[in-house]
């Protein structure tokens, strides 16, 4: 069966690579701000980062995202004196449809890749970080004002990857940390 994986994930990158270039195609550049919430996160923590996507005139495209969230473990405890943070960087694929055809000024579209999630908690006493691999699966929408600059909404699951209890095919299973991303951003196209 790895063999399989190993074939099928070969086909694709030779596929995408020897594909014949776009007459359109465009470098995403989005800085974001938004918040955490569901799973291990603080509901309504602040997150920020950015992604750096490239879009070709089709509907396929690849992206890098990296996303930190300070506070990200807070409650309400007056007596909590300890800081903590979540960072993400994830390498994602992007499939988007533009509305309207190549240069449409709107694109909906859905996200999935993996990378890392790191978690860090320091207090007074202690201090405990923790890096895994992650995976990550998100859908949002991208619209344009003129041919540079427009607004990107997005809403993201992370979850994080551990080695399996049992041995399975693939050597990894889900693990127990995640958490929902929604942000919005300023789009610059390239």
């Amino acid at each position: 069966m790895k063999r399989r994986l190993v074939g099928i994930l070969t086909f694709a990158a030779v596929a995408l690579i020897g594909a014949p270039s776009s007459a359109r195609a465009d470098v995403l550049l989005t800085p974001f701000a938004g918040v955490t919430f569901g799973g291990d996160a603080s509901n309504g923590q602040a997150t920020f980062g950015g992604s750096l996507a490239y879009m070709g005139a089709g509907i396929l495209g690849a992206e890098v995202d990296f996303g930190f969230s300070p506070d990200f473990f807070k409650d309400d405890n007056p007596f909590n004196f300890t800081e903590d943070e979540v960072t993400s960087f994830m390498v994602n694929l992007i499939l988007g449809a533009p509305i309207g055809g190549s240069n449409a000024s709107v694109r909906p579209y859905v996200s999935g890749g993996g990378g890392l999630l790191r978690s860090s908690v320091r207090g007074v006493f202690s201090d405990i970080s923790n890096s895994d691999f992650g995976i990550n699966v998100g859908a949002g929408v991208m619209g344009f004002f003129n041919d540079r600059v427009g607004l990107r909404g997005d809403v993201r699951y992370f979850r994080s990857l551990s080695d399996p209890v049992e041995d399975n095919e693939f050597d990894v299973a889900l693990g127990n940390f995640n958490f929902i991303r929604g942000t919005v951003g300023v789009v610059f196209k390239f």
